[in-house]
């Protein structure tokens, strides 16, 4: 009878033993451990050491960089002197270049396409081509306009560059990416004497006169005590040609 009441003891030794043993397992999983602590402080000192010299590494090139941009950009009394001369130079030719507003004494000019007649009717043998102002009307009298040393050129409401190329397109004119309807007006900047004796003695301009008598188109000038020139605002773009390859056949 003894025997047999001691005989569950047993089993419940060995299992209070593993369960103990699993606990302590656990508490040590969740804790990390000390020597897993101090192992990884090492490890994190160094990265940070690391990231410390790259920062200085970056820090001296960026540094070198700069001292050499300002070498050569300004960063001697040399460069600053070219380069307040480069400003002076371009300064004193933005008036020629159109960039900059002018007024003074001037000369305005105005061509329009043919009206028609108290009747509504155009003249019967003329055709379309000889109703409207064209792009070498335009041309001849600007052309006359510079000829007579006219200081700066507007035609509506842009200034004359030497990259403006006025075009017709149609019955309208396209300058500077920009399409205008008549009337063309063209106000000229200079000696307005002068000038008027330029386009009566430029032949194309004697021509669309004759087309003004004959058919009706429209030509004023007028001189002015005062006119009013914008600056050209635009971004001003240089094209160049560039020579074609062979041509195959």
């Amino acid at each position: 009878m003894e025997q047999n009441r001691r005989s569950p003891w047993r089993f419940g030794v060995p299992l209070v033993c593993l369960l103990a043993g699993l606990l302590l397992a656990a508490t040590h999983g969740v804790s990390g451990g000390d020597e897993i602590r101090r192992s990884d402080a090492p490890r994190l000192v160094d990265l940070v050491r690391e990231a410390q010299q790259s920062v200085d590494r970056l820090t001296a090139e960026r540094d070198a960089l700069v001292t050499a941009i300002d070498t050569q950009h300004g960063g001697s009394p040399s460069a600053d002197a070219a380069l307040a001369a480069i400003t002076r130079r371009s300064a004193s030719l933005t008036a020629a270049a159109g960039l900059d507003p002018m007024r003074g004494p001037g000369l305005v000019v105005t061509l329009n396409d043919a009206q028609r007649d108290a009747q509504g009717r155009f003249p019967r043998d003329a055709s379309p081509d000889d109703l409207v102002v064209h792009q070498q009307d335009i041309q001849a009298v600007l052309n006359a306009l510079w000829s007579a040393g006219a200081e700066g050129i507007q035609m509506q409401d842009q200034r004359i560059i030497g990259t403006s190329a006025p075009r017709c397109v149609g019955n309208t004119l396209l300058l500077n990416g920009r399409t205008y309807s008549p009337p063309y007006v063209i106000t000229a900047l200079g000696d307005a004497a002068r000038m008027q004796a330029a386009l009566a003695a430029a032949p194309l301009v004697t021509l669309y006169k004759q087309y003004v008598v004959r058919f009706g188109l429209g030509y004023t000038e007028e001189p002015r005590p005062l006119v009013e020139l914008v600056g050209h605002t635009e971004p001003v773009r240089m094209r160049f040609a560039e020579p074609a390859g062979p041509i195959g056949y």
